[in-house]
């Protein structure tokens, strides 16, 4: 470049730096890109009555037992006896990947006196579960909501169960809080003000206590004043806000739809679960898809519908982007990870080989731009986090290790402007 012209650009980017500064320091405070880290495939929710010590290798047994009795429904439906030995194995080593202690709506008709001793026994047992080695790698509890008729014991039960952990040394890494039927802003303003109090009062460090929203009020996607209210709660909670988790049947009952036609599947379902994916695109904040109350429980032909119901609802979430979603009983455990490990092993060599073209600049069928070398990495990622590959599988078909995966998946991680 001719030395005027050098000069007349370098002027024009200072001019630029400066103009554009504010707007680069926003993008970067408000989207930070993904979160670091692996995501849970689900997350298993137990009323905090039922909550034990050995609940999660309990959960493995129960979930291998049914398996066993039902070996060939569950055969037929998963169509691989290979994956069907995947999820064997990963009911006996890892059979929940995060598990959410309900005080909530699954925890009814307790005074209280119940709730109290309830709080203080479940979290004195997560911490025995996690001595002995046997804790989920997640956890946390869903708490009542902060509306005015619940707001006094959903704070006491947050207080006397973050003070019992706290007291007794627990790590908190993993471990987040739910908090359900949000309809406001305001409340999501107020748990990052409770979180901040806890944190002071308790002697934890700063940014210890997370929190996700529970996306289940038709105010919540929709404001009074038109406006998407998630992704403005998104923004105002920060970097506490972990994921946003959509909750399939009050959303559906408060949008007026008969108990019969209540899904992750219905369009009341879509349109929340679209405008959840575009109000966390790039922020950090994961997404979790809701639950089916259909059990696998009773006669054989009952519990097989359950499960092909089941596997069909979460490989459909998975194809839309909702890589978690939640599990209410121990016997959809084998469909939870039978769909799983198929959506990501069935993708695998196509993705290892898009992957390996484009950083090779191959030229292939295929015109892979560097978005979807995004995607392919992420993809990639995710199924050696949940088991589904190896990561040798990985780099054989990839030539690239994990830390390339890291960097082709969020090139911002690396960029300065984007740290904290």
């Amino acid at each position: 470049m001719p030395e005027g012209e050098a000069g007349l650009a370098a002027s024009l980017l200072g001019d630029l730096d400066a103009r554009l500064a504010a707007a680069d320091a926003a993008l970067a405070r408000a989207y930070p890109g993904e979160r670091p880290g692996r995501q849970p495939v689900h997350t298993v929710y137990v009323p905090a009555d039922r909550h034990t010590a050995g609940l999660v290798p309990a959960y493995g047994a129960a979930a291998l037992d049914l398996l066993d009795e039902h070996a060939v429904r569950f055969a037929a439906i998963v169509g691989d006896p290979d994956l069907v030995a995947r999820v064997r194995a990963k009911l006996a080593a890892e059979p929940v990947e995060d598990l959410r202690v309900d005080f909530e709506d699954g925890y009814v008709g307790r005074s209280d006196t119940d709730e109290d001793a309830d709080v203080v026994r479940s979290a004195t047992a997560l911490v025995e579960s996690g001595e002995k080695g046997e804790a989920a790698p997640f956890g946390g509890i869903r708490i009542k909501s902060l509306e005015a008729l619940t707001r006094a014991r959903s704070i006491r039960t947050l207080t006397s169960y973050v003070a019992t952990l706290a007291a007794a040394g627990a790590d908190l890494g993993h471990w987040v809080v739910t908090l359900p039927k949000v309809t406001s802003v305001d409340q999501v303003e107020a748990m990052v003000h409770a979180c901040d109090v806890l944190e002071t009062g308790l002697g934890l460090g700063r940014g210890a206590l997370r929190f996700e929203v529970q996306i289940e009020t038709p105010q919540s996607i929709l404001g009074p004043d038109g406006t998407a209210l998630v992704a403005r709660m998104v923004q105002a909670a920060g970097s506490r806000l972990t994921g946003l988790h959509y909750g399939t049947y009050d959303y559906s009952a408060f949008c007026g739809i008969a108990a019969e036609q209540q899904s992750l599947e219905h369009p009341v379902a879509d349109h929340a679960k679209l405008v959840m994916q575009v109000a966390a695109a790039g922020t950090g904040v994961r997404l979790s898809d809701g639950s089916t109350n259909v059990l696998p429980v009773g006669g054989a032909a009952d519990v097989a519908a359950a499960w092909a119901a089941h596997h069909r609802l979460v490989r459909r979430s998975l194809e839309r982007g909702f890589y978690q979603g939640w599990d209410l009983h121990p016997g959809q455990l084998p469909t939870r990870y039978a769909a799983t490990y198929a959506f990501y092993r069935q993708g695998l060599s196509r993705a290892t080989a898009r992957l390996a073209d484009y950083t090779r600049h191959t030229m292939s069928g295929i015109a892979d731009e560097p978005a979807t070398a995004r995607a392919l990495a992420a993809f990639l990622l995710r199924a050696v986090d949940c088991g589904a590959v190896d990561e040798a599988e990985v780099a054989d078909g990839t030539g690239l290790g994990t830390a390339d995966l890291h960097a082709l998946a969020d090139p911002r991680q690396a960029d300065p402007r984007f740290q904290e």
